[in-house]
């Protein structure tokens, strides 16, 4: 086809455009993943070692906040949601381990208000009726940075605004780094005294401890009505 007449038919269509077309607005659709406006997001960079103190320290700092904390695996969300528990917070976990009861006794506290921490994998990132959520903690940063927007989503829906804070310590920093270019922006630091966190390292420390101890204790409880052929269906609830 010759070429003059392509152009001539691109000006023409052009023209037909601007004679047809009052205020027209341009859409782009874009592949470059991004998150709302009125999400507030924040990172922290901490010692493995100090992590649990950090995410109390921010619970605490945001009191009656609705949150969801995200974590890796199922056997954290367990943990982290004794050990605030033992520290008086109301925390409750979900993951993919529990059963279709256990998680929708789960949502049905967090929804109620008789719980507003949720802990969680990613299995409460999409898919699941969460309520309004103001708060979402990435205690662990994910591997893969896609994860990220889905669980920073939980909040500042609908036009609402909310928070989003993510606690990265020295071996997941280049995850992080990731995510920022995902996102395409540079996050600011949640600030923090941290001689004020480490306020709380005593606490936390003997509520972990606790917290363990009872893990353990529900798992040997298990075991035994298994090795005695009991009914199993009633799993023992660590929280």
């Amino acid at each position: 086809m010759d070429l003059f007449f392509i152009l001539h038919v691109i000006l023409q269509v052009g023209k037909l455009q601007r004679a047809c077309l009052k205020n027209p607005v341009k859409i782009e659709a874009s592949s470059k993943y991004s998150t709302v406006d009125t999400l507030k997001q924040q990172f922290r960079l901490v010692p493995a070692k100090y992590k649990d103190c950090y995410l109390v320290y921010i619970l605490t700092e945001m009191s009656g906040s609705t949150s969801m904390v995200f974590t890796r695996t199922c056997a954290s969300t367990q943990l982290l949601a004794l050990l605030l528990r033992n520290l008086g917070l109301n925390a409750i976990p979900i993951s993919g381990q529990m059963s279709q009861v256990q998680t929708s006794g789960a949502l049905n506290k967090f929804k109620a208000g008789d719980c507003n921490i949720l802990i969680c994998t990613d299995v409460a990132s999409r898919g699941l009726d969460i309520p309004t959520v103001d708060l979402v903690i990435n205690y662990d940063i994910p591997s893969n940075s896609k994860d990220y927007i889905h669980r920073v989503g939980r909040t500042a829906r609908a036009g609402r605004s909310g928070l989003a804070v993510s606690l990265v310590n020295q071996y997941e920093v280049e995850w992080f780094i990731l995510i920022e270019q995902l996102i395409g922006k540079k996050l600011p630091e949640y600030p923090a005294v941290e001689a004020e966190v480490l306020l709380f390292l005593e606490r936390v420390s003997d509520a972990k401890r606790i917290s363990q101890m009872r893990i353990k204790e529900v798992a040997q409880n298990r075991k035994r009505r298994k090795e005695g052929d009991g009914d199993d269906d009633e799993v023992d609830e660590a929280v």
